[in-house]
């Protein structure tokens, strides 16, 4: 019975000698003192923060800089249109009733000044080219009796009174006849020769054809306007502006437009050069502006969107790319010290111009010192963003 004992009480001493010694193979193990290490040392980020490694920035492309101060205008959000000043557009009328013989013009044909854009029959031209040529018959007549008259008048054989009625006869036919050669000018009609019942409508001035307003065999009276003729070599810019911002605005300011068919980024610039006195039933007033560079491919009646600018002032600037956007809010990164640390500040964007956006920066940070992202600021939102997905 001694021996049983004895062997159990050796395999209990030997259990409990290998159990602190498994203890110790578990504790002292190279993998676990490396992994409790690194989670003593790993540094640990607010929620607005997000931490890079040196591989995650080179991929990110962040690049951090200073803020900028530079000089942005501040001003009106303004809509309008392009648009031509009155003597830039003609509307074309007959100066005489009849039907339309001719016309081959599409809208947005170029004509020059004098181009004949349609002719014009009428019996009544006939008419009128009838009277002219007796009148200047009857002004021949008058005329050789005038100087006949002059002459004896001058023998002192003929009497004052009938040099002074043939003067009068000459002169007044010579009125009539100015006055009918004007009129079949101004009708496209010709100044003697031939007789003819078409009259050519000629372009006043040089430009495009907006609209055509006849067709073929159409009885056309001069009320009616047949043609409409743009220059578009002179084009303005017509802004409305709202009655209450009126008082802001003066002339020579600059104005920053858009088109709607612009590239992105493009932007135009004009001069305020005219500021209407008169206030319409919206309550807005029309504001004219000289384009800085004539475009000629630019067309009348042409949508844009401006900033009149009515303030210039050094501001904190960053570029554009560095503002990023997340739900419906504005921010920016900061560079803390400790190296690839980075702190989501929300910020006020202002106006932007030339790739800078003016921003308003929370009272406490500092404009002239403060570490920002310039590039990469998206790569960080997302990071940020990812973090927290996983977490969740």
């Amino acid at each position: 019975m001694k021996y049983p004992t004895m062997l159990l009480l050796v395999l209990l001493a030997s259990s409990c000698g290998k159990k602190p010694e498994a203890a110790s193979e578990t504790t002292d193990s190279p993998g676990a003192l490396a992994e409790t290490t690194e989670k003593a040392q790993a540094p640990a980020s607010a929620p607005n923060e997000v931490i890079l490694s040196a591989e995650e920035q080179r991929l990110g492309g962040i690049q951090v800089g200073a803020i900028s101060r530079r000089a942005l205008g501040q001003g009106l959000k303004v809509n309008g249109v392009l648009d031509v000043p009155p003597d830039q557009l003609a509307s074309v009328s007959t100066p005489l009733g009849g039907f339309v013989d001719r016309t081959a013009l599409l809208q947005g044909t170029r004509v020059r000044k004098g181009e004949v854009l349609a002719t014009i029959r009428n019996p009544d031209f006939a008419q009128l080219q009838q009277d002219y040529l007796e009148t200047r018959s009857q002004l021949t007549y008058a005329k050789a009796e005038y100087e006949r008259q002059a002459e004896l008048y001058r023998q002192e054989v003929a009497p004052q009174k009938n040099f002074q009625r043939a003067q009068a006869e000459y002169q007044g036919l010579q009125a009539k006849s100015e006055a009918q050669a004007a009129r079949l000018r101004a009708s496209g009609l010709p100044v003697g020769g031939t007789i003819v019942t078409t009259a050519a409508l000629r372009a006043p001035v040089s430009g495009f054809v907006k609209s055509v307003n006849v067709t073929v065999g159409q009885s056309v009276t001069p009320t009616d306007v047949l043609f409409e003729i743009v220059d578009p070599e002179h084009l303005h810019v017509e802004l409305t502006v709202f009655e209450k911002d009126v008082p802001q605005l003066h002339k020579n300011q600059l104005v920053r437009f858009t088109l709607s068919n612009d590239p992105p980024g493009t932007e135009r610039t004009a001069r305020v050069y005219l500021i209407s006195r008169a206030i319409s039933d919206e309550r807005t007033v029309r504001v004219h502006a000289h384009l800085d560079q004539e475009d000629h491919a630019l067309l009348p009646g042409t949508f844009v969107r401006a900033i009149i600018e009515t303030n210039r002032a050094t501001v904190p600037t960053v570029p554009e790319k560095a503002v990023v956007q997340f739900e419906g809010r504005h921010y920016i990164y900061m560079a803390n010290k400790q190296a690839g640390r980075y702190r989501m500040v929300e910020v006020q964007p202002g106006v932007s111009e030339d790739g800078y956006t003016a921003i308003q920066l929370p009272a406490n940070a500092m404009a002239d010192s403060a570490r920002l992202v310039l590039e990469g600021a998206y790569s960080l939102l997302a990071k940020m963003k990812n973090n927290e997905a996983e977490e969740e």
